[in-house]
């Protein structure tokens, strides 16, 4: 039987562990399937097979209040001062549980088609284009503020209708919002996302009242015009689903670019293999996405009891599901610890998986792959100006900055 206490090493709080935290997940994943993590009071799950079987198992739930009161769960409820982040939050699918979450995702779903995704190839592209160029013609710059954020703030808003504009707060919102999803979040950080939300949310129910009365070709639009023909979305959904869409349509994204660059920079020999031939960058993509998780963990609440390797979880509990040690596990991974571009098999969870599967993951690999190849393309000599400093996050990881020269 594995030793089921959780090593030392692993501290989401300790900036080694942050700098590299893969070494500790192959040690979680010795110790066994499923332990116990007093901290956060939460149920850690490491292995690759066990994390894409919970995503699936409809024991678990990310809401638990289609089914039960936080009585009757035996949680507390959360402070009242937090409302306008939770209200926020839970409506919006990825914290919905069927059928709200399945009506929701049918909806959204046709603003996310293959046809709809492909047609907004050339302006990716294009952006890309642009933004790199203005990188270039600076002799360098942020990678993080200069490429990697404003590419996919920019699509996911146009996609929505936002204007141009009105874009500056939406990043800043955002990353306030994110703060939340870290592990037991300080009420400083509470204050920041109660704080976004609120002004997102007046600023989102002040957009929809005006594409009602003139509709455009957006999304918002659509969602109004499906809720007249008789698939209602309250208002509060709609709100909360725009929310969404802008987080996740960037967050990941953004944390996907610098990780993945920071990762080429100190993995050279795959760099130049990479410059020598841009037909490995669809694979590139999936690989850096694989080897530097942007989503570290995602956490899931047991609805019923499960048994994981003879160990009851029982009802009430809550799991971390560690994507970045699922993708490291050398049950399914060869070599994990080593950066391969063209790693064929692939079978990383970044995207999650089941009902929750990432409804923007076409248009992410759209982003990264357009980011990728206009840096290949029109900055050759692309490389490192200082060792970036790392953002002080487990859950969403990413970088600070990535500053680059020609």
């Amino acid at each position: 039987m594995a030793d089921s206490t959780i090593p030392q090493t692993f501290d989401p709080w300790d900036p080694a562990f942050l700098a590299d935290p893969y070494p500790a997940y192959a040690e979680l994943r010795e110790r066994g399937r499923v332990l116990h993590y007093a901290p956060t009071d939460q149920w850690l799950v490491p292995h690759h097979a066990d994390v894409s079987a919970l995503l699936r198992d409809r024991r678990l739930g990310r809401t638990y209040q289609h089914r039960f009161t936080h009585e009757d769960f035996g949680r507390t409820a959360p402070p009242a001062e937090h409302e306008p982040f939770h209200t926020l939050n839970d409506h919006g699918m990825l914290d919905l549980e069927p059928p709200d979450h399945t009506r929701i995702r049918r909806l959204v779903s046709k603003a996310f088609t293959p046809r709809t995704v492909e047609r907004l190839q050339p302006y990716v592209r294009d952006l890309a284009g642009e933004l790199v160029d203005r990188l270039v013609a600076n002799g360098g710059g942020d990678l993080l503020a200069d490429v990697a954020e404003p590419l996919p703030v920019a699509v996911i808003a146009e996609m929505l209708g936002i204007p141009e504009s009105d874009r500056g707060p939406l990043r800043p919102w955002s990353a306030d919002i994110c703060g939340m999803y870290e592990l037991n979040p300080s009420e400083e950080t509470a204050g920041r996302a109660v704080r976004a939300s609120v002004e997102f949310s007046a600023y989102l129910r002040e957009l929809i009242a005006a594409r009602r009365a003139d509709p455009g070709d957006d999304l918002i639009s659509g969602l109004i015009a499906a809720h007249d023909e008789g698939d209602r979305l309250t208002e509060q959904e709609m709100i909360s689903t725009c929310v969404l869409l802008l987080n996740a349509g960037h967050e990941a994204t953004v944390n996907a670019t610098v990780n993945g660059w920071w990762a080429l920079f100190r993995n050279p020999a795959q760099l130049a293999a990479l410059r020598a031939d841009h037909s490995l960058v669809p694979t590139a993509v999936e690989e850096l996405m694989r080897y530097d998780t942007p989503l570290q963990l995602f956490e899931r609440w047991v609805l019923d009891d499960i048994e994981i390797d003879g160990t009851v979880v029982p009802r009430g509990a809550e799991v971390a599901l560690l994507f970045g040690s699922a993708n490291h596990d050398p049950a399914v991974f060869a070599a994990p610890g080593e950066l391969d571009l063209a790693r064929a098999d692939n079978p990383h969870i970044s995207f999650s998986a089941g009902i929750h599967y990432c409804i923007g993951a076409p248009l992410a690999r759209i982003e990264l792959a357009a980011s990728m190849t206009a840096l290949l393309e029109r900055a050759p000599g692309l490389t490192l100006a200082a060792d970036p400093d790392r953002k002080p996050n487990f859950v969403i990881r990413g970088l600070a900055g990535l500053p680059v020269k020609m």
